[in-house]
Order: C-alpha cells, then structure tokens, then sequence
C-alpha cells in the first residue's frame, strides 16, 4: 500500500471570522464534492477549490485571506484566514488574531494513540532513543547492532539469522554508532562512556577500548589516512589508529558535533546535531565551507497556510556514495511563523505541517546554491534513522513515534528523488511490514541491497528480504514513561521533536500574545524545578501534560499513572558530561565570582541544581523562571529569548545587564573565569 494515498477525514469548523475545512477523503474517479465552510464574521469568501488529484474538491473559506492547495497525494486542505492563541488581550479586525483562550479547532487524529493502560518502569533507566545503531558489514554475511538499554554489542550471523555472539560492555556505556574500518574490524561509539570499543567480529571478541572524548557522537573510517575520525559533542573531531594507539590528531570545531562521512579530496563532512549544518573540513583541517538545508515557505496540510521552516535536529547523516562529498541527511524542519499555543496548535496532519516535522535534504559538497526546503514525510512522525540503498537509488527512514499507531509505518521506503527532489509539501513511500507494533530505531542495507531494520520491544533485527525476526534479547525493556515521550501523540509530532535524546533543538520559538520562547531542556531531574515553562505557569508535570500533550499536541488525555510513568522517566535523563580541557585554577576563580554577594549570581541560582525555583524580572522584558544552570554550556543559545549566543552575550546589557548579576565591573579576565566555570557545571 502507497503511503502517501492515505488522507484524512475531518469536520469543517468555524468561528469568529476564522474557518478550517478538514481533509475529505479521496473518492474514486475524476470528480469529487465540494466541502464549504463559513464563518460566522468578517472577511470575503475565498475561491472554491480545484479538484486534486486523487478525486478531491477544495473547499470555501470565510474569514480573512484563505490560501488554497490542491491535488496533493490526494489531500485537500483550505487556508486560515487568521489565528488564535491563549492568554492577554482580545485583538480586533476582520480575520485578526485573538488571545481570548478560546482553543483552535483541530481535527482529530483519525487513528488516536493508543497506549498501554498497565504501568511498567525498567529496573535500569533507558536512555532516549538515538538510532545509527546498525551496521550491514562488507562480508555480505554479518551485521553488528549496539544495544544502548543493555549496554552491549551483537553479532549476526546472516546465513544463518541468529546472533553469533553479544559482548557486553560497562554499565552507562551507551553504544551507539558502529563503522567497519579497511581490515574489517568493527568499532563503536560508547556515547556516555566516552570511548571507542574494537571488535574482532569474527569471533565477537572485544580487543580495545580507547579513551577519546567526553561525549563522542560519530564516526567513520577514512581509508587514504587510515585513520577513525570521531565527532564528539564538545566538538572535538578525533582522528585515531584503527588498530592501537592514542588521537594523531584532535581538531576543534563547534559544539554539538554529530556524525562523520568522508568527503571527496581527503576531506570530512561533520554534521551538528541542533544546528543541522554540515562542516565541510579539508585535510589540513581547516573548515572550508558550511552546508545545511533549505529554508523557506512549505504548504501546511494543517492550515492551508505556507509556513515558513528553517532546518534544526540532524538526527543522521550519511553518505551517498564513498567520498563523493555527497550526503543524505535526516533531520526536522521548524515554523518561524507566530505559534498559536492552544489546543492543536502544535499538531499537523499525519506528520505534515506540525510546527516539527521530519525532512530529509541531499547536501553536495559541490553546491553552490541552497537545496529545496524538505517538506514533511507523510504518515512520518518522529524519525530517528536514515540509510541509503547500495546503487544510492533508495532510502529507509526508522519511525519509532509511529510504534503505538499501527497503521502507520514504523519504517518508510522511497526513491532518494521523491523525497528530496519535489515540491510535495509531504512526499510519502512504501510502508515496510516491519513486525508487530515495536519501535523500529535503525536501519541499514547489506552490501547487496537488503534491507535490515533494527527495533526495540522486542529487540530484534527484522529482514525485509525474507521476512525474518532475528531476536537480540529476551530480558524486556518496557517503560511506559519512555514510550509516550517517543510516541507520536496524534497531531504528528513527539515530545522527543522538541526535546531529541531528551534535551533540546535549540530552536527560540515566536508565540503568539507572548514572544520569544527557547525550547528549556529536560535533563538532570526537571521534577525538582517546577514550576515549568519559562513564565512558570505550569504548577507540575500533570497540568503541563494536559496542557501540552493532550492540549497542544492533539494528543489523547493520560491518566495520573501514565503522567507519573512520564515524569519517572523524564527525571532519569542523565545530564551531559563536564565539558573537556577545562583550566582547574580557571573554575576554581570563577566560582568565587558566582557565589560572591556583590555579583549575586548565587541569590538565584543555588541549590543542588543551581536554581530558587522562583520566577524574577532581571531586565529581559517580563517575569521569567529561574532555570537550572546545570549542563548549561551545552544549551547555547542561552536565556528565554535566545538572547545570548555566547556567554559573553549572557553578560551584556542586552540580556538584562548588571540587573541580572552585577556583572559590568568584571574585567575580561574574570569574565573568562565566569565562563569557564558555568562551563564546568
């Protein structure tokens, strides 16, 4: 079955000037009705829609400017001619906006969430769901995939479609990404365990285990140097010996470095993982060029409406072919347009036109203009893993938020081209009959174009060729808190979108009637720092769980067990490591500075977590919460605005100045002090 000929069926619905007309379905043959919605004040009728198609009629709008689209992957929906949000004044004029509180009418989910009603917590914390996990190896016969809830390493026997053998690894490791370097052994990312673990896959034997850096994300193996190039989030790139031995080199680059694909001319292509931008390093290691999605307006299936997006959350990066300089990225795409917060203004359509949505956009080494701004992916929810067929003709995208929703995949096939290269505002593929309602969160190709999907609950390693599930364990990892923070909550979008691996997407969000919001990320024991939300007006985790997932998100109500799974889990989010190469003496001068009376960063952020929980004015335009300053290095830009690029923007006038830490008087060398100690928390 085609995916994208999936549409949904909705009631039309209006109010005040503003009308919505809900997707019908597509009916055979080259005619279809007419579906007319009229609101009940101001503005003029827009034009009636042109048949799709797939068989599907516009509709009328009344109420401001509604926009009209037409005839895509047989859905049909009519624009919004204005927009409502909660809280502050009621606005005035024809189609305008309004704050009244009144919620946004939305369609519901045709196939809702389901979830479990029995409560389970893992006896060990899991950790958020990464993907890049398996690796199909060049002898056609073995596939290695890390388990990073288990903390250990199997082996596959292909012929045979059993593990050869598991290694198991040290508690906390968190394996992760896997490459296969030219003498064919296998090495893998131990994510919290800040190494890199060598396989002899063969007899699935460990053989090393190399400190390299305090968070590595990525790697891959360069042939010409012979060398591993590891990205870490620090942003170090580290170039290692395959066999033995320590770092040949360590380059430093951004922050929040992501994966590795080697490029053409000895160079490396490093993606950032919530910037989605590709750094383009030669040989010598100088960073030539940058590179990174479209940006620019993409029709929502939602409103009607074009949005604006522009690319965050580079979940995978691979290549398209050896050192091409040509890659495959998976990644989201965001709304700048105002943000209506209220009930459904987070959703889209079956994963197209959410204010997040999955993309995936071909970069070239070589371009030399922007490429086309990724639509959404059709029945696509949260998306964590991407892989490209061996001929470069085909790729498969892991859908865990779709596990709890059975009838959407949990794996999507397509051609490259119909995803990357097209102006469908939310392109689909095949469905892959993956089994049973697991979360798929890998996948790969053998060398020989087979594709293999890994998942979890069960875990098991799934052939599309035969059909066969390969079992990774028997000892379950069932947790009803990690499963509702990955699910698609009905409006195409988790909470994992905003918060991937449980942090944050970096992204400063614009919402209407209250300005500029930075997503807040949920590591190290948020329960401890209610109330939530920058304007603290989320007393605990149960209020914003209606508000957010049931209201926002389209989700469906949770009871009070499935709010406290939730919350259990959350608080279970490790924090990310100190960061690297820190001057001890440095620290040390700055923590003086903090906790010093007449600079006063201490009579707000104290405590454990480094915040009094209140909610202050310190000169940023309103009443704000104080947020913990825990792992705060890594969460640039900083503030509620995004005001602060750096740290040193942090203690300009334009983030609130010396009402916010007396901090003007500073010499530039106790500033340095500051920073090197807020980096070390």
């Amino acid at each position: 079955m085609r995916i994208d000929r999936i549409v949904e069926l909705g009631a039309g619905v209006a109010f005040a000037g503003l009308a919505l007309v809900a997707c019908v379905p597509a009916l055979p043959g080259p005619s279809a009705a007419v579906g007319t919605t009229t609101g009940s004040a101001g503005g003029s009728v827009g034009s009636a829609g042109v048949a799709g198609s797939s068989g599907v009629a516009g509709a009328m709008v009344t109420g401001g400017a509604g926009a009209i689209a037409t005839g895509f992957a047989g859905m049909m929906m009519t624009g919004v001619g204005g927009s409502m949000a909660t809280g502050g004044a009621v606005g005035s004029g024809s189609g305008g906006s309004t704050c009244t509180g009144t919620s946004r009418p939305t369609m519901p989910p045709p196939f809702p969430l389901t979830l479990p009603t029995n409560i389970t917590q893992a006896s060990t914390p899991l950790p958020a769901i990464s993907g890049g996990t398996l690796l199909a190896l060049a002898d056609k016969k073995t596939a290695v995939a890390s388990d990073p809830e288990r903390d250990r390493v199997n082996f596959i026997d292909l012929t045979t479609n059993t593990v050869r053998a598991t290694v198991a690894l040290q508690a906390g490791d968190e394996p992760g990404r896997v490459v296969e370097d030219g003498d064919g052994r296998v090495h893998v990312v131990l994510r919290r365990g800040g190494a890199i673990a060598t396989f002899d896959p063969g007899m699935g034997t460990l053989t090393a285990r190399r400190a390299v850096c305090s968070a590595p994300r990525g790697m891959a193996y360069q042939s010409a140097t012979k060398q591993l190039q590891i990205a870490c989030a620090g942003g170090e790139l580290v170039s290692l010996p395959p066999d033995t031995g320590g770092p040949t080199r360590t380059l430093t680059l951004d922050r929040d470095l992501r994966d590795v694909v080697v490029g053409a001319s000895g160079s490396l292509l490093v993606s950032t993982f919530r910037k989605a931008e590709v750094l383009v390093v030669d040989s010598s290691g100088v960073v030539t060029s940058r590179l990174q999605p479209g940006s620019g307006p993409v029709l929502s299936f939602a409103t009607g409406q074009m949005q604006m997006r522009t690319p965050s959350v580079a979940w995978r990066m691979v290549s398209m072919g050896a050192e091409s300089g040509n890659v495959v990225m998976l990644h989201q795409t965001g709304v700048v347009d105002t943000v209506d917060p209220s009930a459904g203004g987070y959703a889209g359509v079956k994963g197209c036109g959410a204010i997040v949505q999955p993309g995936v956009s071909v970069l070239r080494q070589s371009q030399t203009s922007a490429p086309m701004v990724a639509g959404g992916l059709n029945l696509v929810s949260l998306a964590v893993d991407v892989a490209v067929s061996p001929d470069s003709q085909k790729l498969a995208i892991a859908v865990p938020g779709n596990a709890t929703l059975p009838v959407f995949p949990a794996v999507m096939e397509a051609p490259v081209t119909s995803v990357t290269q097209t102006t469908n505002p939310c392109p689909g593929g095949q469905t892959v009959p993956s089994p049973g309602n697991a979360q798929a969160v890998a996948v790969a190709y053998t060398p020989d174009g087979v594709l293999l999907v890994q998942t979890r609950e069960p875990a098991t390693v799934w052939r599309r060729d035969s059909n066969a599930s390969i079992s990774l364990a028997t000892d379950a990892r069932v947790d009803t808190g990690h499963l509702i923070f990955h699910a698609n909550a009905g409006g195409g979008i988790a909470c994992a979108s905003c918060h991937p691996e449980g942090g944050e997407d970096g992204r400063v969000w614009t919402f209407a009637c209250q300005g500029a919001r930075r997503t807040q990320s949920i590591r190290g024991g948020i329960s401890a720092t209610a109330p939530f939300h920058w304007d603290g007006g989320e007393n605990d985790i149960s209020r914003l769980m209606d508000d957010v997932f049931t209201g926002r998100m389209a989700g469906p109500a949770l009871s009070s067990d499935q709010k406290r799974a939730l919350q259990n889990w959350v608080d279970t989010i490790p924090a990310l490591p100190q960061m690297a190469g820190l001057d001890g003496a440095a620290v040390a001068r700055g923590q003086a500075l903090f906790n010093d009376p007449k600079v006063a960063c201490a009579s707000c952020h104290a405590g454990t977590l480094l915040t009094n929980n209140s909610t202050v004015d310190v000169g940023t335009g309103g009443m704000f919460q104080v947020p913990s300053l825990r792992g705060v290095s890594w969460r640039a830009p900083f503030m509620h605005s995004g005001c602060a690029a750096s740290f040193n923007d942090r203690f300009g006038a334009a983030c609130g100045g010396d009402k916010h830490g007396a901090t003007s008087t500073l010499t530039t060398s106790q500033l340095g002090d500051l920073t090197a100690y807020l980096e070390s928390l």
